[in-house]
């Protein structure tokens, strides 16, 4: 089975908009270091994520890590360092990640890296979700996409649907 690993954020925002449920048949299962449903439990999370993270699913599976996190990864938030840990350690077939430090440098170790947008798009293309509307949440939250790339994505979504 694929190894799918995930970051907060990604899971924050899909939790968010009500669509985290486009992980499941996108990618069967989904990982997560401790760290990362730690963050999505704390103190501070929005309530939604914090209730979805204290009971998640049975496709996400959380993971402690066999050794301890390089210390090159250091300069990352700890999410983003244990994701890219459990990705090395597993031979990840692909991260979810919205970090640019931390999708830089799992890039750099060879990790294939997509984030929130892309999984909306992927989803899209599978006719999981309507990424006009998808797009439209998003953007009410305190995600900052970058916009000439969910221009491109709504194009291309466009073209797919004709």
């Amino acid at each position: 089975m694929p190894l799918i690993v995930a970051d907060t954020s990604p899971l924050n925002y899909l939790v968010i908009i009500e669509a985290i449920e486009i992980l499941s048949p996108l990618f069967t299962s989904v990982t997560i270091p401790t760290t990362v449903r730690k963050e999505l439990c704390h103190r501070n999370a929005p309530d939604a994520v914090k209730g979805w993270a204290k009971s998640p699913p049975s496709w996400l599976r959380v993971v402690s890590l066999g050794s301890p996190v390089n210390p090159s990864l250091a300069y990352l938030g700890p999410g983003e360092a244990e994701v890219i840990s459990v990705g090395l350690e597993g031979q990840a077939n692909l991260l979810l990640m919205d970090n640019q430090d931390g999708t830089r440098e799992a890039r750099q170790r060879g990790l294939e890296v997509v984030g929130t947008l892309a999984v909306l798009d992927r989803a899209a293309a599978r006719g999981l979700v309507e990424l006009p509307e998808m797009f439209r949440r998003l953007q009410a939250t305190s995600f900052r996409p970058p916009v000439r790339v969910m221009a491109k994505m709504l194009e291309e979504d466009a073209r797919r649907a004709k």
